[in-house]
């Protein structure tokens, strides 16, 4: 068995270090299961799209999940989240998506629209997939900075239950890679991020429409 999760995002989002975070922890539970990340890289610049894939199981080897293959993909843009999911999301595989965009060039200067984040849901929904949207952004915002958005995102992962990584080593292994003047600030985003989900999963069992922003 093994769990393959697909971080999406641009550059200067921190998905990669979320990836990294994902792995040392997987690595921290269980030396003997084989962890394995690579990354794609659209632009090489700030803002241009960037999926991690981390794989962790026992029989893995190549470092990139196959088409249609991932468990999870975690989006920190909708829209990348959108597009790499069309290509890597198994039919009944969750996407969880910060809802806040990070707008292109083109959309910058009127040559394309952007999509609207319930475009972007349908879309994905349409793939087989189990949606969870939440401003990750907003509740960074709330922990003490945006730029812990990526931890947030780290806390929704946590809670949805089927990462084969036990929480105390995700935290380990946020205090080795997060900044000592940043760890505080960290640590609060990945229990908001953990709430959040947590309502969403709860909203979503009762039935109803869940909130976008993840935040009640």
């Amino acid at each position: 068995m093994s769990f393959d999760l697909v971080v999406a995002g641009v550059g200067g989002q921190g998905s990669i270090l979320l990836s990294h975070i994902v792995a040392d922890a997987a690595i921290r539970c269980d030396s003997s299961t084989r962890v394995r990340v690579g990354e794609t890289f659209g632009a090489a610049m700030r803002g241009g799209s960037v999926a991690s894939h981390v794989r962790i199981g026992k029989d893995v080897y190549g470092p990139l999940v196959s088409k249609a293959g991932a468990d999870v993909v975690l989006a920190m843009e909708p829209l990348e989240g959108l597009r790499v999911s069309i290509d890597f999301l198994k039919r009944g595989g969750v996407a969880i998506l910060n809802t806040r965009p990070w707008y292109p060039v083109d959309v910058n200067i009127g040559v394309c629209k952007y999509p609207e984040v319930e475009a972007i849901q349908e879309g994905l929904s349409g793939l087989g997939a189990d949606v969870y949207l939440l401003d990750a952004t907003e509740v960074a915002i709330e922990a003490g900075h945006a730029k812990a958005a990526n931890v947030v995102m780290l806390g929704a992962l946590s809670s949805l239950g089927t990462l084969p990584v036990d929480e105390e080593c995700l935290l380990a292994a946020v205090r080795d890679r997060v900044p000592q003047k940043a760890l505080d600030v960290n640590l609060k985003a990945f229990e908001l991020g953990k709430k959040a989900m947590k309502e969403l999963m709860d909203t979503k069992k009762l039935g109803k429409t869940a909130d976008c922003t993840g935040v009640n």
